[in-house]
């Protein structure tokens, strides 16, 4: 179907059409010798599109010094090129406005309109954030176009298609079905009718790689007006905290801009839209509505900053098998814990818990099935313990547990319930074989009635020569520190 439907551009006479001075423009535009008469000659001819130029010269967009009164002053403000770029624009967009109504329906054509516009304007903002200012026109005719294979889809096939087109509700959706249904989607299928009508070859390359994502990031034409749907989309869109995440993950992708430089790039859309407006006599957003815009994409972008840099934060601190906290984050953890100990006279209470001959087993079974135990031991401990404690790995098959003001009758129940939890955990590395886990804990608390210990340093030493105590008792068992076990530690 595809090669048909290109096919048909050359024949099709329900395509949208263009008007003469639209055709004479481009014609124009093709020509290395166009002179500034012949630019005013044409356009004079076309009254409302003179006024809709000097309009455009006159609006801040410019910032003309000068006011500006006829078509040569306009030409002389806007440049040869830049009166060709915005005549196509107003002419095509006047045209093709209400050729659309006819076929998508007023409400269709509307949202299609606002859509495009938008999109332009965002193209434009996106290219002045770049400092590519002698393309600014260039990249708003290439965004006002890049859906303009909606209207040729809808002039070749308009039975098959408008259902298609009414039934998904974004963009990228809609292409995918296109493609699925059709062999060809809006981007070739307007890039071909923009071929076909003449255009300079910036306006149907941009249209063709309107949705393709670029190897690297590039400050081009097609880039801005591929990043330009994103942010339309995010404008126009119900669901703002759904969207922001793509339209920075897409301007950063496709233009290396950052969340800082697509706030900006909104601003500048926030000064300009309004003018687009008056010029294209289209309402896209109020100006309450588009302010709430600018401030909830601050928002939603600073909270977004500060999540990624806790789930950074996260990722540093966990130990990536088992999900526990890891040493760095112990060390410091219970350094603190322990100086607010003391400082205020809460109890504080330090368990270490290593798995009962896990060398054996690790040797036994090999390293995945071994693996297998330290998750499934990490994930009892966390069931078994509360928001405040702090479970880490620290080493091996060794955890450390930081349990903040509990007192040795409370840490207790809790090494009670986290012993017995692992004594029932059952292991199977493989078919033939179950294996029982079983851990044994040591157990040292500080501030319960009195100081214990001098330094954190100490405690961890004292938690540590009560869990090898257990180890020699026997194992699975919890034993808790005392003045007697301060003899040398045995490995």
């Amino acid at each position: 179907m595809k090669e048909n439907l290109l096919e048909q551009l050359r024949f099709c006479s329900n395509l949208p059409s263009l008007p003469s001075v639209v055709l004479k423009i481009i014609d124009l535009a093709g020509k290395a010798d166009t002179s500034l008469t012949q630019i005013n000659h044409y356009i004079s001819h076309d009254p409302a599109l003179t006024a809709k130029i000097i309009k455009t010269a006159n609006s801040p967009l410019y910032k003309s010094r000068y006011p500006v009164s006829n078509i040569s002053q306009a030409t002389n403000i806007l440049g040869t090129y830049g009166v060709i770029t915005i005549a196509l624009s107003f002419s095509l967009a006047d045209s093709l406005v209400k050729q659309s109504r006819a076929k998508l329906g007023a409400i269709h054509s509307n949202n299609f309109w606002r859509r495009s516009i938008t999109a332009a304007l965002a193209s434009r903002a996106l290219g002045k954030r770049l400092g590519m200012h002698k393309q600014l026109d260039d990249l708003f005719l290439a965004g006002l176009l890049q859906d303009i294979g909606i209207l040729a889809f809808h002039a070749l096939l308009p039975e098959k298609y408008f259902p298609v087109f009414s039934s998904t509700d974004n963009h990228h959706a809609l292409l995918a079905a296109e493609y699925e249904i059709f062999g060809i989607g809006h981007d070739v299928l307007g890039a071909a009718l923009l071929d076909y009508w003449k255009f300079p070859s910036y306006a149907p390359d941009a249209c063709r790689h309107s949705h393709a994502t670029p190897e690297k990031p590039n400050a081009g034409i097609r880039e801005c007006v591929a990043v330009s749907g994103y942010v339309t989309d995010y404008f126009l869109s119900q669901d703002k905290e759904k969207k922001i995440d793509e339209v920075t993950r897409v301007a950063e992708t496709y233009l290396g801009l950052d969340a800082h430089a697509l706030i900006e790039v909104l601003e500048v859309m926030q000064t300009e839209l309004q003018h687009v407006e008056d010029l294209f006599e289209i309402s896209i957003l109020s100006s309450v509505h588009l302010s709430n815009i600018i401030t909830e994409a601050r928002e939603l972008l600073t909270t977004h900053a500060i999540m990624k840099v806790r789930e950074l934060e996260d990722k540093v601190q966990h130990d990536g098998l088992t999900g526990a906290r890891n040493r760095a984050y112990f060390d410091g953890a219970f350094r603190n814990e322990f100086q607010l100990s003391s400082q205020q006279g809460l109890p504080i209470s330090l368990a270490m818990i290593d798995i009962d001959n896990y060398k054996t087993f690790n040797d036994t079974y090999g390293h995945i099935a071994g693996d297998g135990v330290l998750v499934t031991v990490a994930r009892t401990i966390t069931d078994q313990i509360r928001q405040t404690d702090m479970l880490c790995r620290y080493g091996g098959d060794e955890f450390a547990l930081i349990l903040p003001g509990t007192s040795l009758a409370a840490s207790r129940n809790i090494l009670a319930r986290v012993r017995e939890s692992i004594e029932q955990i059952t292991h199977k590395p493989d078919e033939a074989n179950t294996v029982r886990i079983t851990a044994s804990i040591g157990l040292a608390v500080n501030m319960d009635k009195e100081k214990s210990f001098d330094s954190f340093s100490e405690m961890l030493e004292a938690a540590d020569r009560a869990l090898y105590a257990a180890k020699h008792a026997g194992r699975n068992r919890v034993v808790e520190w005392n003045p007697m076990l301060a003899s040398p530690l045995k490995t």
